[in-house]
């Protein structure tokens, strides 16, 4: 008889393993890969013990497929989470080396820290209620190791259990801010040797309430003075050897990156 138990390990250890060997990104084998979005959760609880000894411990986390194109693209109706490691926390001006990775792309988000454990609660957080918990804000860029995947044909449960590709960030300064100020709709601008891209920052709250829940949901909490990034707001972009970006919101400054071979 054959067993129906996933394997959580089992699908951890295949996808370090494709990294180490740097091979594109495919979606896990069928016999490994996890068949709800609970599973593929699990597997990155048993990524992060492959990776904590590494890139140290989790100390932000992400939002990805935010956007209803994306989630079409990838077949879901909802956003995907993912861990930032320590290690993988840099503060601009950041200098990428672009031989470390297979194909990295950049992200242009707003960052938030929270003052207090968002912890689990009678009912959900919502977007009013994070809110007063937001002590300060940055720019950040997200790094992207999307390992040169077909984006058309990734499936989502395997791209949550990869940590939703998530490299690393680069932050700014920290600003302070009162629980009356307003974070929606911040003009935002990436400078890069190709043109100038612009948008507003788009519910971030929204995107802090639904990471809270999800970390409430896996029982593991966004921690006080830990940061979240809440989803992009000007178009992704590849970054080539010897280009540099310059990422601005209105109001609360600006990021810097360059690549290097």
């Amino acid at each position: 008889m054959t067993s129906t138990t996933f394997d959580s390990v089992a699908a951890a250890r295949y996808i370090a393993a494709e990294h180490d060997a740097r091979k594109p990104f495919d979606n896990l084998p069928e016999a490994i890969a996890p068949r709800t979005v609970a599973e593929a959760y699990a597997v990155q609880e048993a990524l992060r013990t492959l990776w904590e000894p590494v890139y140290g411990p989790v100390e932000a986390w992400k939002i990805a497929t935010t956007t209803k194109v994306m989630q079409a693209l990838m077949g879901i109706d909802h956003p995907c989470g993912g861990m930032i490691y320590g290690r993988r926390i840099h503060t601009s001006p950041f200098t990428v080396k672009l031989s470390q990775h297979m194909h990295v792309v950049i992200e242009c988000e707003l960052a938030v820290q929270v003052k207090s454990t968002l912890a689990a609660k009678s009912t959900p957080w919502t977007a009013a209620e994070v809110r007063r918990e937001v002590g300060a804000v940055m720019p950040a860029f997200e790094l992207i190791e999307d390992r040169s995947a077909d984006y058309k044909k990734t499936k989502a449960l395997t791209l949550i259990a990869d940590n939703s590709w998530n490299a690393g960030i680069v932050l700014g300064a920290a600003v302070p801010v009162s629980v009356d100020r307003e974070l929606n709709g911040l003009a935002s601008v990436l400078v890069t040797p190709g043109g100038t891209k612009v948008g507003k920052t788009d519910d971030p709250m929204g995107a802090l309430a639904w990471v809270a829940n999800l970390g409430v949901e896996r029982g593991r909490p966004v921690e006080a003075g830990q940061v979240v990034i809440t989803g992009s707001v000007v178009q992704t972009l590849p970054i080539a050897v010897a280009e540099r970006f310059v990422f601005t919101i209105d109001t609360i400054g600006s990021i810097e990156i360059n690549a290097a071979e």
